[in-house]
């Protein structure tokens, strides 16, 4: 989305934590300013949980004060995890008129909920938290029309207001192989998974 953003005539900056292979702090790829933060530690539990968003929320502040100093910006839009990026969007909102858009990622009480296999006061928490997030939202992005339904009923958002943006690959970069039956190893069907499987110690 940034990228397509970029190219109809719109100045993106990204602020996001550091990866493998994403170390730098500050740089530009095709016309996009990127800054990052480097993330303490890694959550798997809930006083994790905050040990890793506290500090990313002050960083992601800090750097979107960055850029609203020395660019400016019309729009900030955040993508979740965590339901707790609705005080840095809300604060441009309130104190500078920025417009607020919510790109609805994940579903947070049902991740707790999964993980932790209860709905604990923290599981009500995150709805209360995402929504927050909702309420702030001038628009909000679903990715799916289940999310676009989470969206309407458990965040009370108008249907008006909300859109479903689809992700799919730059058609461009793809190559398009023969198949290989010998992966499927006599099995009917062969699925594959892109994206990131954390591996847990």
């Amino acid at each position: 989305m940034q990228t397509a953003l970029s190219a109809n005539g719109y100045e993106v900056s990204i602020v996001c934590p550091t990866g493998r292979g994403y170390a730098s702090h500050n740089e530009v790829i095709d016309g996009i300013h990127i800054l990052r933060y480097d993330l303490p530690t890694e959550a798997s539990s809930v006083l994790g949980y905050a040990a890793e968003y506290l500090p990313a929320l002050f960083h992601i502040f800090r750097l979107s004060w960055k850029v609203h100093r020395a660019r400016g910006f019309d729009v900030v839009q955040a993508c979740n995890p965590p339901d707790l990026l609705f005080l840095v969007g809300g604060f441009f909102k309130l104190f500078f008129g920025k417009r607020f858009v919510f790109d609805h990622h994940d579903l947070n009480p049902e991740l707790y909920e999964a993980k932790f296999g209860r709905r604990s006061l923290i599981w009500k928490l995150t709805v209360w938290l995402e929504w927050l997030t909702f309420r702030m939202a001038d628009a909000s992005i679903a990715t799916n029309e289940s999310y676009k339904r989470i969206a309407i009923e458990r965040g009370d958002m108008d249907p008006t207001r909300v859109f479903v943006v689809r992700s799919g690959p730059q058609l461009d970069r793809m190559r398009i192989l023969a198949p290989v039956p010998a992966l499927k190893k006599g099995k009917k069907y062969l699925v594959g998974y892109v994206g990131v499987m954390e591996q847990r110690g």
